[in-house]
């Protein structure tokens, strides 16, 4: 299908369709990564859909990438460095705990992006109800039949601080560099920071075809295609429903978990996902009301 094919086909569904697909989306690609750890590691996995994702948007939108001054491409070197270790970090979190979890854990970085500097009281609600989530999935018993691991929970939280850097080097991107040469820089950059990490990691399992096809199914469901859609959607959708409707990740991560890599989650852990969830669509209807 063609280029200009894909984008009608994209304005015939409704915003809000394209925004729950591109989160199904993402969280299929994370099951489908965490299935590829035994073969390449993380730092493989992410090699591998930084750098197919590079590839695969450089194809989709042929951007202009050459002649800005150099301050736009440390911002977006930056922005790129940050996209790689937020993935790094959340594919190590995700080789040690289950995926509602991680995603769960991970959320905190866009929930504090939205409520930083908030003078609004309502707010406090929701930082209290994602700290109580946090705090349901604290390292001290069993969830499911499984221990959450201490270090797989500090790795989902140091991914989620990252995911805080990369929404606001992702914004300051965005206004240095038009449409998605941006983005396109930063996937590049971060495909070249992540190589070595990758090929210490995965070793010949990068000379395996079905390793590398797999590779580009992450890169395509977890970049490639959430970003066109969500890039689509945001056209169409006001930010405060777009903001809400992405709140559902950690409540899909945990159903995908689920159905796809047969994660069971305790009382405690569905409990917090749902706090989590609930606390990220509050923060996002609060900041787009200011």
């Amino acid at each position: 299908m063609s280029l200009k094919g894909s984008k009608e086909l994209a304005g015939a569904f409704p915003p809000e369709g394209l925004v729950l697909l591109a989160v199904c989306s993402v969280q299929l690609g994370a099951a489908v990564a965490k299935g590829l750890f035994e073969e390449v590691g993380p730092g493989g996995t992410v090699f591998l859909r930084v750098g197919f994702a590079a590839v695969f948007l450089l194809l989709l939108w042929r951007p202009e990438v050459r002649g800005y001054p150099r301050s736009a491409y440390r911002i977006a070197v930056s922005f790129g460095a940050v996209l790689a270790a937020m993935n790094l970090s959340f594919y190590a979190a995700l080789d040690r705990i289950p995926l509602g979890v991680a995603v769960t854990l991970e959320f905190v970085g866009p929930l504090g992006v939205a409520v930083a500097g908030s003078r609004r009281g309502l707010d406090v609600l929701w930082v209290l109800l994602a700290a109580s989530g946090i705090l349901l999935l604290a390292p001290l018993g069993t969830f499911g039949g499984a221990d959450l691991d201490p270090v797989g929970v500090g790795l989902a939280l140091l991914a989620g601080g990252f995911w805080a850097g990369y929404i606001l080097l992702g914004a300051r991107t965005g206004r240095v560099f038009p449409g998605s040469a941006g983005l396109v820089v930063a996937m590049c950059a971060g495909a070249m920071l992540t190589a070595p990490v990758g090929l210490v990691s995965a070793g010949g399992g990068l000379l395996d075809w079905e390793v590398l096809l797999a590779g580009a199914a992450v890169a395509l469901l977890s970049s490639a295609v959430p970003y066109s859609l969500e890039l689509e959607a945001l056209r169409r959708l006001p930010s405060r429903v777009f903001g809400v409707l992405m709140s559902l990740e950690p409540a899909v991560a945990a159903l995908v978990g689920f159905l796809v890599l047969g994660e069971r989650l305790g009382w405690r852990a569905v409990l917090a996902v749902l706090l989590v969830t609930l606390a990220a669509a509050g923060a996002s209807r609060s900041s787009a009301a200011q």
